[in-house]
């Protein structure tokens, strides 16, 4: 029997994403589905934007588990929602940053992240320490592209994203690399074939695909998080958001 993965991408600009983006994933029997959140932002390239997005990812993210998805994958390098998702719901959510972030400390030494804007910086360092992964957090490198015009010029982007991370192996001595938006999928061969060109046999870690596939073989493994660790939320009145309730759904879900 297959399994069911809801990818939730967290803003608001249409057609940034499309199912299609995930064909091919997962195994004929599985299903990866696909939504976009209904308010905030147009794109996430600081922490308020993240911030803006982080109810309704929550709220899809319970409609995820409600709809029979098997597992969630927010399709977001920062992960917005992660703790909280969790909180709300039984099957495993997964944040593209932290899988990416542990799966590049299995495969080398040391990685680096290739990221969008300057100022995402820190909040890359800040997660690496609050995902158990700052020991082998070499550096962060940005291609100075925001967001939503990665797609303008694919050709352009590629070769940016190349030139960012043999920086990123010569000068900070990064063994693995890691896209630092999931708005680069689909360029991770074209930047390992640029590494081999230059003689450098390293990983390139494109999050998205990476985290369907480590979601869903988690959900087919029958894993999820910790409900030590992700309690669920208290029931309370909440003034000023559209939320889902969970009390009721949860404990006939448990």
């Amino acid at each position: 029997m297959g399994v069911h993965v809801r990818v939730v991408t967290p803003i608001t600009s249409r057609g940034f994403r499309a199912a299609s983006d995930f064909e091919g994933l997962l195994g004929a029997e599985d299903t990866v589905s696909h939504v976009e959140i209904d308010r905030g932002p147009a794109s996430i390239e600081c922490e308020y934007d993240e911030m803006l997005s982080v109810p309704d990812t929550v709220a899809k993210i319970v409609d995820a588990e409600r709809d029979g998805a098997d597992a969630v994958v927010i399709d977001c390098m920062g992960d917005p929602g992660l703790k909280a998702g969790r909180e709300c719901v039984n099957i495993p959510v997964l944040g593209p940053c932290e899988t990416s972030m542990n799966l590049a400390c299995m495969l080398g030494n040391n990685y680096s992240v290739i990221t969008v804007l300057k100022r995402l910086r820190g909040q890359f360092e800040n997660q690496a320490k609050l995902f158990g992964a700052w020991e082998k957090f070499a550096s962060v490198r940005a291609v100075d592209i925001p967001v939503l015009d990665l797609e303008q010029d694919p050709t352009g982007t590629r070769k940016t994203l190349t030139e960012q991370a043999l920086v990123a192996v010569e000068e900070d001595g990064a063994d693995v690399i890691i896209f630092g938006c999931t708005g680069m999928l689909g360029c991770a061969e074209a930047v390992r074939e640029g590494l081999l060109a230059r003689g450098y046999d390293i990983p390139v870690i494109d999050p998205v695909p990476a985290t369907v596939r480590i979601a869903a073989s988690l959900a087919a493994s029958k894993l999820s998080h910790s409900k030590i660790a992700y309690e669920l939320p208290p029931n309370k009145p909440v003034v000023g958001y559209d939320m889902p309730p969970l009390q009721g759904y949860l404990a006939a879900a448990e």
